[in-house]
């Protein structure tokens, strides 16, 4: 039995050991491949540049401002749809859906979490885009607006589910609290259960941002990929992860376009493992509220 147990032990050890390692590659990769670019150009101009424009000649330019900011207005612009639906669904599931319903909204949420996102992307294409250059009376509705509204689309399992624990999670004795005082089950749910809950809300929150941020078919086929800087969101974008998509299998090898292409996955790494971090903090402080 204590054999069995430190084989169990061990393996999970190793498993964890194993995600670190792969995790460090990652980094270590990325900043390998990205310093000869910064050989040809300096990381001022490359961190702080409007024009990305490899390809222009004499004089090509590397500058990744506006993939920064497509890729956050765009991820913005998702959350703003996500988070109101995930937190009123969440609600919604825990609060007043009957069992039946329950049941049946639940695996339905787990399916729309389980679609490519190269099948969200297409409907970005066939259904949301006409609908948005119709609205908005544009040539073509493939812009932010459209990646905003996919990127909720595909953030909201994330949210829900996670906004569901954490409101499941709140002690039924705040609830019995704030019913012997009087309180209604909305008036319950806003002011007791939400706050309860919050650091657990946030943390699913920042999980969605970070799978809005990290998505790459979608927005390559539903937001334009226009190099310009954009202004507005009916304006197209190239996020970071569309600019990798799309020059990384064209791209020669071994020239600083190549390595440029590196530096940008190496900007969004650090991106989306600070967003994570933060979601981990928040989430282990709604833990150790809870215990």
């Amino acid at each position: 039995m204590v054999r069995k147990e430190k084989f169990i032990e061990g393996f999970f050890f190793i498993n964890g050991m194993a995600v670190i390692i792969v995790l460090l590659g990652i980094f270590v990769l990325l900043i390998v491949n990205a310093i000869p670019a910064f050989r040809d150009i300096s990381v001022w101009d490359f961190l702080t540049g409007k024009v990305w424009n490899p390809e222009a000649y004499g004089k090509p330019s590397f500058g990744i401002v506006s993939m920064v900011v497509s890729t956050l207005m765009v991820t913005a612009g998702s959350l703003i749809v996500a988070i109101p639906l995930g937190i009123g669904t969440a609600a919604y599931l825990t609060d007043v859906a009957s069992p039946r319903v329950r049941e049946i909204a639940k695996p339905v949420v787990e399916i729309l979490a389980g679609i490519p996102s190269v099948v969200i992307g297409f409907l970005g294409i066939v259904l949301v885009g006409p609908i948005i250059a119709k609205l908005t009376h544009q040539t073509s509705g493939l812009n932010a607006i459209n990646g905003s509204i996919l990127l909720a689309v595909m953030a909201l399992p994330t949210i829900i589910s996670l906004s569901e624990d954490a409101l499941s999670s709140v002690p039924k004795s705040y609830t019995e609290a704030s019913w012997a005082l009087g309180a209604n089950k909305w008036q319950t749910l806003i002011t007791v259960k939400i706050p309860a809950a919050s650091s657990g809300i946030l943390a699913a929150c920042m999980l969605g941002m970070g799978r809005a941020i990290g998505e790459t078919m979608t927005v390559l086929m539903a937001c334009g990929n226009a190099s310009a800087f954009p202004h507005s969101f009916i304006d197209p974008v190239k996020t970071m992860t569309a600019t990798i998509a799309i020059e990384l299998g064209e791209v020669p090898y071994n020239t600083t376009h190549y390595y440029s292409l590196f530096a940008v996955g190496l900007v969004l790494f650090i991106f989306t493992f600070f967003v994570n971090l933060v979601s981990d903090t928040f989430l282990h402080k709604y833990e150790k509220v809870n215990r």
